[in-house]
């Protein structure tokens, strides 16, 4: 029994370290170019996502996942406030597959959210990034490296955010 414990530990630990050295190896990383879609099918190369030398939050997220739609309310609510201080634009990437990739549209829509939508109707991106589950949230900086990233969303989370891209919108300053 002792030795099944340990096991477990020691899987455990090896986890949690190759998630942090996931996470490491991450920062800093220019975006990949992938093609995505906006919500009316037009093809969008990420390579082209700026906000002129401002900060950008990059929202992997679902139609069917509460969490995700949790979060993208409560930035909503902010982002005007948020916009105003920073200049941060709000990608939202919704890795929806086929059979719920035409719920995406009218779900957006029917929120109000002002945010950039796309779809990753392929999953490139989604692997691109290394999203393994929504919501999966990224900050970039000004030059369109990726400084920041969180997993999950509860409430809170929206405050961390916020302090990551004041801080990167002072640094562009």
């Amino acid at each position: 029994m002792k030795k099944i414990a340990a096991l477990a530990l020691l899987l455990s630990l090896a986890v949690m370290v190759r998630a942090q050295e996931a996470k490491e190896t991450l920062l800093f990383k220019q975006l990949p170019a992938v093609d995505v879609k906006l919500m009316n099918g037009e093809r969008v190369n990420t390579s082209t996502f700026a906000n002129d030398g401002k900060p950008i939050i990059i929202d992997f997220w679902a139609t069917w996942c509460k969490p995700c739609i949790e979060e993208l309310n409560t930035i909503h609510d902010l982002y005007p406030d948020w916009q105003k201080a920073t200049g941060v634009k709000v990608i939202t990437i919704s890795v929806d597959d086929a059979r719920t990739m035409t719920r995406v549209a009218p779900f957006v829509n029917g929120k109000g959210w002002t945010y950039e939508s796309y779809v990753d109707p392929n999953g490139d991106f989604k692997r691109a990034m290394n999203v393994n589950m929504p919501p999966h949230t990224f900050v970039l900086n000004g030059k369109g490296e990726v400084i920041w990233q969180h997993v999950g969303f509860a409430e809170g989370n929206e405050e961390e955010l916020y302090e990551v891209v004041k801080k990167v919108a002072a640094e562009t300053k």
